[in-house]
């Protein structure tokens, strides 16, 4: 019988805080400036330039250890990391190896296989490096250090996870609270979320953990998921065969779906630590953390149960609004101006979801604002347009944030509420169809759709549904 194995994975989640500037020093952190724009002597490593500490950077990882359920250390500091590397123009990385801003905490996922509770080892903060650009034309190797200096947490997982199902859902988890927070936008795309994936395997029962490997490159979670399967897969045949696995960085080639080794870490590179010099260890006074404390949102799990609680709103539609900053804020916002939960769900849930589909967009790229799509669910309440008008207009205000009365006024789509006109057209519908009419007598109840469908092309679909119908079966009685 074969053997069964067993995956242990952890994870080294690095993600960019929101701030508007770097973490020592005033440049801007903006993602595609043109290479080297957002430089200064401190983010460039000049001698003689001096970091200072940028405060919002320890509020944004205070925020992300509490929502975590992190320990927070009060009492924290720097360290110098030293190594040498093209993109890294001090030689050497601030860092922090001894006392992490945030330890022992965790978070709970929810699979297939039911709820679990992932560690967190701890959460630090330090500063990004530059980026090496591979100039294949030239054949040389440019720096851009935009990126240097940009500030980081990193999240180091307990090696708490089993699968690529229970890594998805700890990182699609932890995106939701940083995203909530406001402390990242986490696009992986764009790299202000990265993980690094620590893998390794071992017989199922066993106690020891087998030698693991480190993936790098990893920019979807689609990659991820992938490059779990495909290293599971080598190191177990590696085993199987009676070859050792040897514990090394690896890069995976998601176009080829194979990982290559990078570097060994067989003797784990010395990065000589020690405490940085230039930087006085942060002290977080009671009444910081408490106001830290007191200024986090609610986050998607608290914000799910109130909905349950205030909205009469289906379950599934509940987790669909919430798994995005964006939708739920909007959602929120459009029941504050128009005071209808239902409604407001249903015109996000159908759609705006399908016009998202359709343009290959996220909801973060929703442009819309809840003062239009108000406005529209009020124009329809009012009658002034019917559900059929309403689809096209919300076309345009998805597009375009268009002003749907304006929209309706110019285009002359409002419903024509005129009984005397509608009955006309309706008699003369009537007289030009005697065989629906016939049909209709006869018990045929798809003949009043027929005619309904009639005025309502004569009436370019402006007409009230209710009215037609109404006014229709008035007109038959006769």
């Amino acid at each position: 019988m074969s053997k069964q194995y067993e995956t242990v994975i952890g994870l080294e989640v690095h993600v960019e805080l929101a701030t508007k500037t770097k973490i020592f020093c005033g440049c801007s952190t903006e993602f595609g400036g043109a290479p080297n724009t957002h430089t200064c002597p401190v983010c460039t490593g000049m001698p003689g330039s001096l970091p200072v500490l940028n405060k919002q950077v320890v509020e944004y990882a205070m925020a992300v250890g509490l929502a975590t359920n992190c320990k927070i250390n009060q009492y924290c500091k720097f360290d110098r990391k030293n190594y040498f590397y093209p993109d890294n123009p001090q030689n050497y990385q601030i860092s922090q190896l001894y006392l992490p801003i945030c330890h022992d905490g965790g978070i709970e996922i929810e699979t297939s296989a039911g709820k679990k509770v992932i560690g967190i080892h701890e959460i630090h903060m330090e500063e990004d490096a530059g980026k090496l650009v591979h100039d294949e034309w030239e054949d040389c190797s440019l720096v851009d250090f935009n990126r240097s200096g940009v500030p980081l947490i990193e999240i180091v997982s307990e090696p708490d996870m089993r699968s690529a199902d229970e890594v998805i859902a700890y990182l699609d988890k932890l995106r939701l609270i940083i995203q909530y927070l406001g402390a990242s936008d986490c696009k992986l795309q764009e790299g202000s979320m990265r993980a690094d994936v620590n893998l390794s395997v071992r017989e199922a029962g066993a106690s020891e953990f087998g030698t693991r490997t480190e993936m790098k490159n990893l920019n979807s979670f689609k990659a991820i998921a992938r490059a779990i399967e495909g290293e599971r897969a080598r190191q177990i045949e590696l085993i199987e065969e009676g070859k050792k696995v040897i514990q090394e960085t690896r890069r995976w080639d998601d176009n080829k779906e194979y990982s290559y080794a990078m570097r060994s870490k067989e003797d784990a590179q010395d990065y000589r630590y020690f405490p940085e010099p230039d930087l006085v260890p942060i002290v977080i006074s009671d009444e910081w953390l408490e106001r830290v404390k007191a200024n986090q949102p609610e986050l998607r799990d608290e914000k799910k149960l109130r909905y349950k609680k205030e909205y009469d709103i289906p379950e599934y539609d509940i987790n669909i609004l919430t798994s995005s900053k964006k939708l739920a804020d909007i959602f929120e916002n459009t029941i504050a101006l128009c005071n209808k939960p239902k409604e407001v769900s249903n015109w996000l849930m159908v759609e705006t979801m399908r016009l998202l589909k359709e343009e290959e967009k996220e909801p973060d790229d929703i442009c819309f604002s809840p003062v239009n799509l108000a406005k529209l669910i009020g124009l329809i309440d009012e009658g002034a347009i019917n559900r059929t008008v309403a689809k096209e207009v919300f076309e345009v205000i998805f597009r375009e944030d268009a002003d749907p009365e304006k929209y309706i006024e110019e285009k002359g789509l409002k419903t024509v509420n005129d009984e005397g006109a509608l009955r006309s057209t309706i008699e003369e519908i009537v007289e030009a169809n005697p065989q629906s009419v016939e049909d209709y007598h006869a018990g045929k109840t798809k003949a009043m759709g027929f005619l309904v469908g009639q005025t309502m092309k004569a009436m370019k679909g402006k007409a009230d549904p209710g009215m037609v119908n109404k006014i229709l079966l008035e007109i038959l009685a006769e």
